[in-house]
């Protein structure tokens, strides 16, 4: 009986001493492998959801920007009337976006009337004969200016 009992506990203590008493030289050759899933892993997992996260988060432009198109000039009593400060085509009745210095349809120089002195001039001419306003407006997508009056005190009058 005594045998049974001796045999018994002597089997959970072989059992146990691999646990309780490990072999450090089998554990030091694990050692890459441990640093492999415990660093390495977790590293990628991190960089692989950060990818995931910018790739379903980033912002995308849901309609293709299209440059205006030339629109006809406003009649009055069956006269065209040109907007000041908008380049035209007196020839087509056309008038076009800013920015542009010739006509699609029939390839003559626009025109454009100064918004100061209302002078009428070349479109490619930046600065006005007469007033001498400068009046350059590049092409391109129109800046977004905040609504409301400039930051840091009252509204210029």
């Amino acid at each position: 009986m005594f045998d049974a009992i001796g045999e018994l506990f002597q089997g959970l203590i072989d059992f146990l001493e691999p646990i309780l008493i490990p072999d450090w030289r089998a554990l030091l050759d694990l050692l890459p492998l441990f640093l492999l899933i415990g660093v390495v892993g977790p590293l990628l997992s991190l960089l692989v959801l950060g990818w995931f996260i910018y790739i379903v988060g980033r912002p995308r432009s849901r309609i293709p920007y299209q440059p205006p198109a030339p629109q006809p000039a406003r009649l009055v009593e069956g006269q065209p009337v040109y907007p000041p400060g908008e380049p035209y085509c007196a020839f087509d009745r056309l008038v076009y976006p800013f920015g542009e210095t010739r006509c699609a349809t029939c390839g003559r120089d626009l025109a454009v009337v100064c918004p100061k002195c209302g002078t009428g001039r070349q479109a490619y001419v930046d600065t006005c004969g007469t007033c001498g306003l400068v009046l350059r407006i590049d092409r391109g997508v129109p800046a977004l200016r905040p609504a409301g009056p400039p930051p840091g005190g009252a509204a210029a009058a």
